[in-house]
């Protein structure tokens, strides 16, 4: 079992509305980094230091693919993120919000 300061650090990371979205968003696949500058609208700096912030607690693992990096959700043993999670809207729904399209994953 994790303890309440690893869990606090952990959610912490979910009051970031952007970092929660992106969150929300790997539930259902895998994402590119240029997938979420297109849905974000910032930089790529400023996405990878969302994700960065998230791998280092292991709450996203990444795979490179030639020149891009993809990012998967990792919250198996975390059941309070998991929790959360659930209760988040579908990508559907957050790219609607965001007033994007779903489009086909690139960079594969």
């Amino acid at each position: 079992m994790q303890t309440l300061m690893e869990i606090a650090e952990d959610l912490k990371l979910f009051g970031d509305k952007t970092r929660l979205a992106m969150l929300s968003l790997l539930k259902e696949r895998e994402w590119c980094v240029c997938e979420f500058v297109d849905i974000f609208d910032i930089s790529q700096p400023a996405i990878s230091q969302h994700l960065r912030k998230l791998k280092s607690r292991g709450i996203v693992r990444e795979s490179k693919r030639g020149q891009w990096v993809h990012y998967s959700l990792n919250v198996e043993d975390k059941p309070h993120l998991k929790a959360v999670l659930q209760q988040m809207p579908s990508t559907k729904l957050i790219l609607a919000e965001l007033n994007k399209e779903a489009k086909e994953p690139c960079c594969d």
